[in-house]
């Protein structure tokens, strides 16, 4: 039962109390940050509800969430949606148990089927889980020369390959959007996948301008890798990463994973995330090379109906045939539809 003052509040975008909780709350990750519920709202038109967990005057979590509603994949909320991270941050189990029946309670006022807590940490009140999912995280070395002689020859060779092409190498932060979402929205369609929006990457460099690096890559003036990359504290995260498939041959990845590296222990970051990954999968065993190592992720799920957690990925052998179907898509129209879609998946 809650004491006297402890309650569960609805925050909007103006909330202070928020930004201050998340600035000092030593689990916070970027995407706790206030900013990111209008950008949701505005770049994917779904419905951010953030709860926040108050005793008295003081603040003892918060936990972001997004509704998604599709008749094609189903009504559920996310923390985060599109994101590696979220879930609740709390101060005590108490305030925790607090948001949850919160959530909860939401949940069921909407009708959604299912809530999904994307959080690092496992959960001590039993809700089921999903572990297939590790981060790969690179404790970076004092200097660029220590990173090469701890990747070994063979990596260094693979790194120079694509410098007898004479590459062209830029970083900087929102004029590379551009060159970044070509690489990129290039990528997905051979991929098979739908893309963001470009406006999503350009209102990201936008409202995080000290957060959001972009390390661009051209070969003979044609795009040819890059990456899309936010800082926050000491760990710095590539999110989002392309090489257009041409310049495979010439290992261009293994370059553009080089000089984002050079970029973050120049910097001053601690760690580098490379991301989510399978283990033992293909980004696994090339995250692997570079010294970085699985840190276990733990998604979380309230299940209105029971059952198992949903596998809504490219993983899931359901979504084979649309994904062959759209590699044949020209790439313009590929970029036009792809938002749409995307847009309701997490």
């Amino acid at each position: 039962m809650n004491t006297a003052g402890e309650r569960v509040v609805t925050v909007d975008k103006n909330d202070q109390r928020w930004v201050e909780y998340v600035d000092r709350h030593p689990d916070a990750t970027h995407y706790h940050r206030l900013s990111w519920a209008e950008l949701i709202r505005t770049e994917f038109r779904q419905s951010p509800h953030y709860l926040m967990a108050v005793s008295g005057d003081e603040v003892e979590g918060v936990l972001p969430l997004v509704r998604l509603n599709s008749r094609l994949f189903g009504h559920y909320m996310v923390s985060m949606p599109y994101l590696n991270y979220g879930g609740i941050i709390a101060d005590n189990n108490a305030a925790r148990a607090r948001l949850q029946q919160a959530a909860t309670e939401l949940g069921r006022e909407l009708g959604v089927t299912h809530i999904e807590y994307r959080e690092q940490e496992s959960d001590a009140g039993g809700m089921p889980v999903r572990t297939d999912k590790v981060s790969m995280i690179l404790d970076l070395p004092a200097s660029i020369d220590d990173l090469g002689k701890a990747i070994g020859s063979k990596r260094r060779s693979q790194v120079r390959r694509p410098l007898r092409e004479d590459p062209e190498i830029r970083v900087g932060g929102a004029e590379l959007v551009p060159l970044f979402y070509d690489v990129f929205a290039r990528n997905m369609r051979d991929l098979g996948t739908p893309v963001y929006a470009r406006s999503f990457y350009e209102r990201m460099a936008a409202i995080f301008p000290n957060d959001v690096k972009i390390v661009a890559i051209t070969v003979d003036g044609q795009p040819a890798a890059a990456a899309f990359l936010i800082g926050h504290r000491e760990q710095l995260e590539i999110p989002w990463a392309s090489t257009v498939r041409d310049f495979n041959r010439i290992s261009i990845n293994m370059l553009l994973y080089w000089e984002v590296l050079r970029f973050a222990i120049d910097a001053g970051y601690r760690r580098f995330d490379f991301g989510r990954s399978t283990v033992d999968a293909g980004t696994y065993r090339f995250k692997r090379q570079w010294g970085a190592e699985p840190k276990q992720l733990y998604w979380h799920y309230w299940l209105r109906d029971g059952g198992e957690p949903p596998k809504m990925n490219p993983d899931n052998p359901k979504y084979a045939r649309a994904i062959r179907m759209w590699q044949r898509l020209p790439i313009p129209v590929a970029n036009l539809l792809g938002p749409r879609i995307i847009r309701n998946l997490p």
